[in-house]
This record gives C-alpha cells, sequence and structure tokens, in this order.
C-alpha cells in the first residue's frame, strides 16, 4: 500500500492508503496490519484517488512505539488483512503489537537475497534468540544471529518483491514485534 494523505488529529493522525485489495475485504472496524501496526479500518473506497483506498486513525501509543509518525505521503506499507480461521498460516503469529523500532545498521547483498543488521533497544535483547522468529515491519522472520543489541535477517528475493524491503535502507527504522510464543 502506499500512503496517499496524512491529516492531523488531536494527539493522532488519520492516514489514507491505496491498495490493492477489494474494498469489500475492508469492512469499516475490521483490522489491518500496516508496517506490522494493528489498526482499525474507519473509512474505505475507490475511485476518490483512482484506486481503492481506506482510512485508519493512529493516537498516543501507536505513534510513540512505531515509525507510523515518520510516514508521509508517498510512503509505502506493508499491508497485511487478518487471518482468518482456516487460512493458512506461514512464518509465526504477528499480532500487530509491536512493542518498539529496531534501526538498520548495515545490508549486504548475498546472491539475491539481502542480510539486514539491525540495532534495538538493549531492553529488547534478551527476547531475541538465534533461530527464533520476529517481525519487522509485519513481515514474519528468523533471526540468524545476535550479539548484544545486534542482530540479523536473511530476506529472499521473493520477500524483497513483494515487501517494501525491496525499498530498505540503512539508517530506516521498523517497526519490531517480539515472538510472544
Amino acid at each position: 500500500g502506499c500512503v496517499e494523505d496524512v491529516q492531523p488529529l488531536n494527539k493522532g493522525m488519520r492516514l489514507t492508503i491505496s491498495t490493492g485489495y477489494a474494498t469489500e475485504d475492508l469492512a469499516v472496524g475490521s483490522s489491518i496490519a500496516c508496517s506490522g501496526i494493528c489498526l482499525t479500518i474507519v473509512e474505505r473506497g475507490s475511485g476518490k484517488i483512482n484506486k481503492n483506498w481506506f482510512a485508519v486513525e493512529a493516537w498516543e501509543e501507536a505513534l510513540r512505539l512505531t515509525n507510523l509518525a515518520q510516514w508521509t505521503k508517498g510512503t509505502y506499507v506493508n499491508l497485511e488483512c487478518s487471518l482468518r480461521l482456516g487460512d493458512e498460516m506461514g512464518g509465526h503469529l504477528v499480532f500487530g503489537h509491536v512493542d518498539g523500532v529496531a534501526k538498520i545498521i548495515d545490508k549486504r547483498n548475498e546472491g539475491d537475497a539481502i542480510r539486514f543488521f539491525l540495532q534495538v533497544p538493549a531492553n529488547f535483547t534478551p527476547f531475541i534468540v538465534r533461530k527464533g522468529s520476529i517481525a519487522l515491519n509485519g513481515t514474519s522472520l528468523t533471526v540468524n544471529s545476535v550479539k548484544d543489541c545486534i542482530f540479523d535477517v536473511l530476506i529472499i528475493r521473493h520477500t524483497l518483491d513483494v515487501t517494501i524491503w525491496g525499498q530498505a535502507k540503512i539508517g530506516d527504522q521498523v517497526n519490531l514485534e517480539i515472538d510472544q510464543l
């Protein structure tokens, strides 16, 4: 998805996001993960910006714990509708309850994949383990190694093509959700 409009609210913000999802799949009141942040759809439609779109509102908790306050018109975000009973579950359970942000401090091409090195605040390190799962910008990933406050993940070509990870650069802050299992 792409942020098409950002409107300030009293201690919050409203975002209009274009999407490839059909509007009938985006019910007002339902949850949608926007780069890993669970947000509630407050409006939806098509044609307003010549695309399908929905609007969400974010408040203090999301603005404080995530990278959402940095989003502007033109920011691309990963989108994922809520899992429905009976749907295939790939990866691990991602709830959309972001714990904080990690910073990309290095990236290295490894063939058609890219290894990202990320730094986190020290309070997260006890929960990040080698070969454990982690969600970054809503993408379920496997931690390859951990040393102090730095860990790395390898993102394969398919994931680079279908998420915003292909555009990620050193210095970016990404939403971090620790695996709850």
